[in-house]
């Protein structure tokens, strides 16, 4: 297929894909979860999606994921090899029919997107923890923060008493490589309140695409650094689950 081919088949397929994302959401409004968005995004051809997924080189994942200086820290290259690659940063056609601008948290598929003009969408993996799992819904990102201190919650600190010289009365953790928030913080809030749902950096590569024992949405630092610059202020986050 010739590159004329591909951009014509690709234009063809995301006007189709635009008409059933709306008809979808339109019939399944009332739900409250992305089960059946989840189940067309499944059905959609296997070639279109390899349109936007399939082109990453290893040159390319290795400046991606490579390390990284950044407000005075140096972040280590990430082993991209040990990771799946769908849990790569990629390009991917958009599967949840929201407007663009819109962030989507995709908590069983471990996948994070942000819906992109013309239907595509910037994906990337994530981690879950114990809090990512505790609420979902539609909440806007009303602070970001680059670098941000870390202070655990009352009750992480009562199940973890080590924790407790970083705790809220203690002043928290100061930034750094081994902060768990990481380089970025996106703070989700809910009819003017903190959902204490965040999306965040992480040191640790090898959480991304599990669920492990406790944050909210993590990302491999480069992954969060890059999201930060693509998603303004008071941007709507929807969370399925």
């Amino acid at each position: 297929m010739t590159s004329t081919d591909t951009d014509l088949s690709r234009r063809t397929f995301l006007s189709l894909l635009g008409l059933s994302s709306a008809s979808l959401l339109a019939g399944c409004a009332s739900s409250g979860t992305g089960d059946a968005i989840r189940q067309q995004a499944t059905a959609i051809g296997s070639d279109f999606r390899q349109m936007f997924s399939s082109g990453v080189s290893d040159a390319e994942l290795a400046v991606m994921y490579g390390s990284v200086e950044d407000s005075g820290y140096v972040i280590p290259a990430v082993p991209y090899q040990k990771i799946d690659r769908r849990y790569y940063r990629q390009r991917v056609v958009d599967p949840t029919g929201e407007r663009p601008g819109t962030v989507v948290v995709d908590t069983r598929s471990r996948f994070l997107y942000v819906v992109e003009p013309g239907g595509s969408a910037m994906r990337y993996g994530v981690g879950i923890g114990r809090e990512g799992f505790a609420w979902s819904g539609e909440g806007v990102i009303q602070w970001r923060q680059k670098w941000p201190k870390w202070t655990p919650p009352d009750e992480m600190v009562a199940r973890q008493p080590e924790l407790t010289k970083y705790s809220a009365k203690n002043g928290g953790m100061p930034p750094g490589l081994k902060n768990p928030l990481g380089a970025r913080a996106l703070y989700i809030f809910q009819n003017g309140k903190d959902t204490l749902y965040r999306l965040h950096g992480s040191p640790e590569w090898n959480s991304i695409g599990k669920a492990v024992s406790s944050g909210c949405v993590r990302l491999m630092n480069q992954d969060i650094i890059d999201l930060y610059d693509r998603v303004p202020q008071k941007a709507r986050v929807v969370v399925w689950q």
